[in-house]
């Protein structure tokens, strides 16, 4: 099995006939999806999405793929390609697009008009769009683009095959194999089957579930448990999930019908898809039944149903606002039930507990995966990657979309198949693999760092400043300013020490004024007369007593003036 390493150098030119794959994100993480394919010296993308930032990202609203590797060859771009309209997929596409703006953009009708939604919130012109369906052939280029049925938590997910001279790729996008879904669209394993006679020669397959036994639980399984959530509630339900789920909210539409309540959306991307989902026929609401948030709330509690965004606990959302008691107009009440119909995304742990113990705080019955079956995976368990692995007998295996341990149990059942174990390459963002002669093989590294998103700034954030950020949060913040007289060498002011996520009385801090003083004295006694040594020295001595007296690394700004 080929594994990167830390040490790989930048690739050698593309050897003529070959294909070159380069995931710049989604590949040792759940998120930012994004590949790169190039032949015969022009690109192909597939996907290009955002990965949400988590308590170790402070002020960070986004994180997108790393673009500097094809930030010189834009113009050699022949198409984006969406394989479904989840943010994870689809999520960084504006900012692509501020690069270039004419990129063709690929996908089905849902997930274009998802993200036309989008580009026009970022105020961009819409660029040429291909609305395709699974069973339909266009090409871009060098490249020819097939596309598959695919079933996913989403309406409207495709697997893309790509032909170019180097041989077949199958991109399986997230999948998985619901036999009984709610739309009744099923991943086309006929079409798989056919190319895997035809020769599938890099299988780049879904990871997420891989560590998961069995068969993904049928999104028809939850009905009955909601329907039994709403005939138990004798009050109002809130019930979060992802902004585009349409089938989630489809079930908690038809939960409602079926109980005599109506539906409002509470947070504005739950608006908006639902939205598009509903004039696109994706999404099936009766007369009536839907009615604006605050008319809802002149209904008795037994009658109002809440759709709201917020199941990852993100703290800007409508869900945490509801918990924290700070929503405009949703009052959290004793008695009032809360549903958590989503997955937990790695690292969102934390955040989604402190708000399902904010909602319990205020009385509310919270349900949510661990203590009901309210939400099922999007993504093929190992049962049903197997299944796919036997019928499309690959030549080579890429496992993508997943953190390390995902890809690595992906990994170890196509080798279980019978992929020869040299022919399964784990890769990582960055990880440059070559397609060459039938054989894939990693060929080297280019640089793929995170991007950071804060506000309206792109880029601009460095792990340092994240560092700094953090201390801030945990540690506090520590401001000596200290006036000394250049002439006598001696303290004519101060010190002043204030703190912030430190202490609540500054006065804790006279302990040491009289050691910083001290300092003072010894250094400008021994020569020091430069400003930044002496502050420096301030640095050193509050550093030495905080850590020793009360445990904590706090940010320190020394100020020396001199007078």
């Amino acid at each position: 099995m080929s594994h990167p390493h830390p040490e790989l150098s930048t690739p050698a030119p593309l050897a003529e006939g070959a294909l070159r794959v380069t995931p710049l994100g989604g590949l040792g993480e759940v998120g930012r999806n994004m590949t790169v394919f190039e032949y015969d010296d022009r690109l192909l993308i597939v996907d290009c999405g955002v990965l949400f930032p988590e308590d170790h990202h402070p002020g960070v609203d986004l994180i997108l793929p790393d673009f500097d590797s094809i930030r010189g060859r834009l113009d050699k771009i022949e198409a984006l390609v969406l394989t479904h309209g989840h943010e994870d997929h689809i999520g960084a596409t504006p900012y692509l697009l501020r690069e270039r703006g004419d990129i063709p953009l690929v996908g089905s009708e849902l997930t274009l008009a998802l993200l036309g939604s989008k580009l026009r919130e970022h105020r961009l012109k819409e660029t040429v769009h291909h609305v395709v369906k699974e069973g339909e052939t266009i090409t871009f280029g060098p490249f020819v683009l097939e596309f598959v049925a695919v079933n996913h938590s989403i309406p409207d997910a495709l697997a893309v095959v790509i032909r170019t001279g180097a041989g077949v790729v199958l991109h399986t996008g997230d999948f998985k194999m619901d036999q009984l879904p709610l739309d009744g669209r099923i991943t086309d394993l006929n079409e798989f089957a056919r190319l895997g006679d035809e020769g599938v020669d890099l299988f780049m397959t879904d990871s997420t579930n891989a560590e998961v036994p069995g068969f993904t639980t049928s999104e028809k399984d939850i009905a009955p448990i909601l329907d039994r959530v709403f005939h138990k509630s004798a009050q109002r339900i809130i019930v979060a999930c992802f902004a585009s789920h349409v089938h989630r909210v489809q079930q908690v539409i038809d939960a409602a019908v079926a109980n005599n309540r109506k539906i409002a959306y509470v947070g504005r991307s739950m608006v908006r898809n639902m939205a598009i989902a509903k004039d696109l026929g994706y999404l099936h609401v009766p007369a009536g039944v839907l009615v604006d948030a605050k008319e809802l709330a002149d209904l008795p509690p037994e009658r109002q149903v809440l759709i709201s965004t917020g199941s990852q606990g993100e703290p800007l959302s409508a869900l945490s606002r509801i918990a924290q008691r700070s929503h405009a107009f949703v009052h959290l009440e004793e008695g009032d039930t809360v549903v958590l119909a989503s997955s937990l995304i790695p690292g969102n742990e934390n955040a989604v507990y402190r708000v399902i113990n904010g909602l319990s705080r205020w009385g509310a019955n919270v349900v949510h995966k661990g203590n009901a079956l309210v939400h099922v995976s999007g993504h093929a368990s190992a049962g049903e990657l197997l299944y796919c692995y036997n019928i499309v007998k690959p030549r080579n295996v890429l496992p993508i979309h997943g953190e390390i341990r995902h890809m690595r149990a992906n990994a170890d059942l196509a080798v279980a198949t019978g992929v020869p174990r040299e022919r399964v390459v784990m890769a990582e963002d960055g990880v440059v693999v070559d397609l060459v002669d039938g054989v894939a093989k990693i060929a080297g590294k280019v640089d793929c760092g995170y991007v950071f998103v804060d506000g309206s700034s792109i880029g601009d954030i460095t792990e340092s400043s994240l560092k700094d950020r953090r201390i801030l949060g945990e540690e506090g913040f520590i401001s000596v300013i200290v006036v000394v007289d250049m002439v006598t060498g001696k303290v004519a002011g101060g010190p002043e020490i204030h703190a912030r996520g430190f202490a609540e009385d500054d006065s804790i801090f006279d302990a040491i004024k009289p050691g910083i003083i001290d300092a003072i004295d010894k250094a400008v006694a021994d020569g020091t007369v430069d400003s930044y040594q002496l502050q420096q020295t301030v640095r050193r001595v509050v550093g030495r007593w905080v850590n020793k007296a009360h445990r904590r690394r706090p940010m320190i700004i020394p100020v020396v003036i001199e007078a």
